[in-house]
């Protein structure tokens, strides 16, 4: 089959690999009909390239056709339409239970330190072949998959596998209050999908970028927007718009995104020359993130406000003001989205024919997964207006 691979720094391919197959008997097959490029997925060009071997397929937000399934995975058929979480959970563990399923105890890498694998997403989180793929092993199917209905296009549910999630978490996370203010930091798809999810719910919106296209998109859906490169301090801009005491929640979606941060970029590059064994413990231990966003996140909120973490990071030991976040008596809530807990609040929204978070044209590009390396290029340069990819296969 044809799977997007990584074979090195920067170097992302489309290539033959063989077909997943049935391991386990709890293990499914889909055949992929449509497969996200999420902004997590470029980490994997450079920053956590020491954690990635060449060949390992990537991508993480598949949807497609069952085509085969283990002899355990209950009422899931060959033939059904479903949408398949990053996240790898069993469903019954003590984490899953509590709706914890990106802790997931039965996927969990203990030998990494870290929580559930995750599809397509290096060593660190399992080395599991991703979905940006023609088909896909999905472990613990008979809870992982997610039914959708025939007939609407896949557009409409394949942002459940991430975008979604994701987003509704980190609002939910960051417990905007009754007639407060959200702050969301980055108008990615990520930061996007918040706005929108806050916007349906009544809140009032402030978004923080620096790409034009992204702000307009947001603001065609009812935020207010602050273009970073026009304000002299951001913190003063959104107290000043917020009755002088700041943002009562702030959600941060940027994350490392050291390939924005020339000082980073250089120290990672330097890594990149040294062998994969000696740069992993470095890596676990040592900062190298660009926290500008973050840091911007604890200035811009007001004293006793909340702080939702949902850029990925990857540094281990980057400086944090605990000075300001103690004084400042701020609250954080942060993790990887925990897919199938939200799950139930989230489908009457994909299933409403009014399409209230805007699913049906979320995606700015639909492309062939044959041109999926140059589109991590334009994505990573922002090019285009691209917001967020879709593939298929």
């Amino acid at each position: 089959m044809k799977a997007v691979t990584w074979q090195g720094p920067r170097d992302i391919r489309v290539d033959d690999v063989p077909d997943p197959t049935i391991v386990d008997p709890t293990d499914a097959i889909i055949r992929v009909t449509t497969t996200g490029l999420c902004g997590s997925d470029l980490h994997l060009m450079e920053p956590l390239a020491p954690f990635m071997s060449p060949g390992d397929v990537l991508g993480h937000e598949p949807m497609g056709i069952v085509e085969e399934v283990g002899s355990e995975v209950g009422d899931l058929a060959v033939g059904d339409r479903v949408v398949i979480p990053f996240n790898v959970s069993c469903g019954s563990c003590w984490m899953c239970e509590r709706g914890l399923n990106s802790q997931c105890e039965t996927s969990q890498n203990r030998d990494q330190g870290t929580g559930a694998s995750l599809y397509g997403y290096s060593s660190l989180y399992g080395s599991v072949p991703g979905g940006q793929a023609e088909y896909l092993r999905v472990p613990y199917a008979g809870h992982a998959a997610m039914k959708v209905p025939e007939g609407p296009p896949d557009d409409r549910f394949v942002f459940l596998s991430d975008v979604l999630p994701t987003a509704w978490q980190g609002v939910r996370y960051a417990e905007v209050p009754d007639g407060g203010t959200l702050l969301v930091i980055g108008a990615g798809p990520i930061g996007d999908m918040a706005a929108r999810i806050a916007l349906h719910e009544g809140r009032r919106v402030i978004v923080v970028d620096r790409v034009p296209e992204r702000l307009a998109r947001v603001a065609a859906r009812g935020a207010d927007t602050i273009n970073l490169d026009e304000v002299d301090d951001l913190a003063t801009e959104v107290r000043d718009r917020t009755g002088g005491r700041g943002a009562d929640s702030v959600v941060e979606a940027v994350g490392m995104e050291a390939h924005g941060n020339p000082v980073a970029e250089r120290a990672i590059r330097a890594m990149g020359l040294l062998p994969s064994a000696v740069v992993r413990p470095i890596m676990k231990k040592a900062g190298f993130d660009r926290t500008a966003a973050l840091i911007s996140a604890f200035e811009c909120a007001r004293r006793g406000g909340t702080v939702s973490i949902l850029g990925v990071y990857g540094g281990a030991a980057d400086p944090m003001p605990m000075v300001q976040l103690f004084d400042k008596q701020l609250q954080l809530r942060m993790g990887q989205a925990n897919v199938r807990a939200w799950t139930d609040d989230l489908m009457p929204l994909v299933l409403d024919d009014s399409d209230p978070l805007g699913t049906m044209d979320f995606a700015t590009h639909r492309l062939p997964l044959s041109e999926a390396a140059a589109a991590y290029d334009g994505f990573k340069r922002k090019d285009d207006g691209m917001v967020k990819v879709v593939f298929t296969p």
